[in-house]
């Protein structure tokens, strides 16, 4: 223990593997935070920090049967000369799910149910709970096999695992309740979750798609929403002064 506490390349490992679990994670917060909205207000916050907790155990919990994960590279049949494996049909059906589930989303705020938009359509603590496991388990498979590729030791994988998912809870609340707020920024994050689940399917099939392009694109659109958010807030701005002056120099001047 020692050793790895005073190697300064593991700390590096440590560092690079936290942040690209955090940058990983986005995508599960994004999620989370469409999906706790649909519950009360005061069942919101204790959803989401579940949520982030299942996602953490279930990282670590993959880290202990390494072996299995390995294992799930291993083909298991062939599709037109395309083989599947294990992780391939979890990645294909966790795709299929964030697609189905997002467009949905989508759907539901457009049109609504019986002319309400989504925010009213409330759904039970046990089902979201249950999709945000689901979810869970593509995310953290994604990045688990990411983590065995960068790091051997198991006891750097599991102290970023933690850590990083003790930053996602100090932001999830911000980030999920600025999501709520702003509608446009909502259909930006399920359009996101969308192209995510393109990517998933995508790498099931061994066509692999460099994230990068997916949080580039989705980074300056939302750079674009939010100049459009701070333009509508100063045009909505009363102007009780312009009022005041119109209102003075139309009155009578007294002689």
């Amino acid at each position: 223990m020692l050793e790895l506490i005073s190697d300064p390349q593991i700390w590096l490992a440590f560092i690079t593997l936290t942040a690209l679990e955090l940058v990983l994670g986005i995508d599960n917060i994004i999620f989370i935070s469409i999906l706790v909205d649909k519950l009360p207000v005061e069942r919101r916050e204790f959803a989401r920090k579940l949520g982030l907790f299942i996602a953490m155990f279930m990282r670590i919990g993959l880290l202990m049967v390494l072996a299995w994960i390995i294992g799930l590279t291993a083909p298991l049949f062939t599709v037109m000369g395309q083989e599947i494996s294990g992780r391939d049909l979890i990645l294909i059906g966790g795709g299929l799910f964030l697609i189905w589930k997002s467009t949905g989303e989508i759907h539901q705020s457009l049109e609504g149910e019986e002319g309400h938009s989504s925010s009213t359509v409330k759904a039970t603590f046990t089902a979201v709970i249950l999709q945000i496991m689901v979810v869970d388990m593509v995310f953290s498979l994604d990045s688990i096999i990411t983590a065995v590729g960068m790091v051997d030791q198991i006891e750097v994988m599991v102290a970023a695992v933690i850590v990083s998912v003790g930053l996602m809870m100090l932001f999830a609340g911000p980030i999920g309740r600025f999501v709520s707020r702003h509608p446009s920024i909502k259909i930006l994050a399920l359009a996101f979750l969308v192209a995510i689940g393109v990517v998933l399917i995508a790498e099931g099939f061994d066509h692999h798609i460099p994230k990068a392009y997916i949080y580039s694109a989705m980074g300056f659109a939302l750079i674009v929403e939010m100049i459009n958010i701070r333009m509508r807030a100063r045009n909505t701005k009363p102007v009780h002064l312009h009022a005041q002056y119109a209102s003075d120099d139309s009155a009578p001047q007294e002689k």
